[in-house]
């Protein structure tokens, strides 16, 4: 495929993003819940945050997708994920999960690796070093930030692909993503820095993948399609922001007006082998 046909493949997608609107389900943290749900609304979905036991199950039924994030673990936000988790994969619905901080501390990656042996996820997104600590490596992650590039985890996502039989989306300056069906992968070359820069927008990416995936059986494609519309938002954000705080504002603006013209001019995608 030509660069042009990856781009035209992404805008294809956003269209059917906004023509559908998918119905999102987030388990997710308390620092970004507010800013995940405006991020889905700017792409054209429509998220809804719920994480009590005693509504997952029936919330599961009504979704296009979940979108599981320990960000901010307890106890019983774990049993919630569980329930929704084997409800969606019963469905069955994209399971999207974001294993944020995992490799931090132990409670985090076993709690990862329990979402993952209870309910395999269709796809999971994280950071290098949460990546590599969910592959077996330790000490590679400071706080829920990553101190490792993505490059880095390039085997681990492959291995962890195979393991889940998905998809795994590496993010950092260049994105990766593997698939469980091929010894190769993409990486997504758009974004900017300042998107390091504002809390919760890795979980926001975590969900607009979500967005994708519930419209794109190809989990793989939904990610590569996803980070690529959340970069190039980056991107337009950035020329408009004078620091973190307009630039959080003026990326939902961004996510929102992004049209085919613009994906098709800017999009950046490689296949890697």
């Amino acid at each position: 495929m030509s660069h042009l046909s990856f781009a035209e493949a992404v805008a294809a997608d956003l269209s059917a993003v906004r023509s559908r609107a998918p119905l999102v389900h987030n388990i997710t943290n308390l620092v970004v819940m507010n800013v995940t749900a405006n991020m889905l609304l700017a792409v054209g979905a429509s998220p809804v945050m719920a994480h009590a036991p005693e509504e997952v199950e029936e919330m599961v039924g009504l979704a296009d997708a979940l979108v599981l994030n320990i960000g901010t673990l307890e106890a019983g936000w774990i049993d919630s994920m569980i329930l929704a988790a084997k409800a969606a994969r019963m469905r069955p619905i994209p399971i999207v999960l974001d294993p944020v901080g995992a490799g931090a501390t132990r409670y985090r990656t076993l709690t990862s690796q329990r979402l993952m042996a209870v309910a395999p996820p269709t796809l999971i997104r994280g950071n290098a070093s949460e990546i590599l600590a969910l592959d077996g490596a330790s000490g590679a992650t400071r706080g829920v930030d990553s101190t490792a590039g993505s490059d880095a985890a390039w085997g681990a996502a492959g291995r962890l692909a195979l393991q889940i039989q998905g998809s795994v989306c590496v993010s950092g300056p260049a994105d990766l993503i593997r698939s469980s069906e091929t010894d190769g992968g993409f990486r997504v070359l758009n974004g900017d820095p300042m998107m390091t820069r504002v809390t919760g927008l890795g979980c926001s990416a975590t969900a607009i993948i979500g967005a994708f995936a519930a419209i794109n059986p190809d989990p793989t494609l939904a990610a590569v399609h996803g980070m690529t519309v959340f970069g190039i938002a980056g991107e337009l954000a950035r020329q408009r922001a004078n620091g973190p705080g307009s630039f959080a504002v003026a990326l939902i603006d961004a996510l929102a007006n992004l049209d085919t013209p613009t994906i098709l001019e800017r999009a950046r995608i490689v296949r890697q082998v």
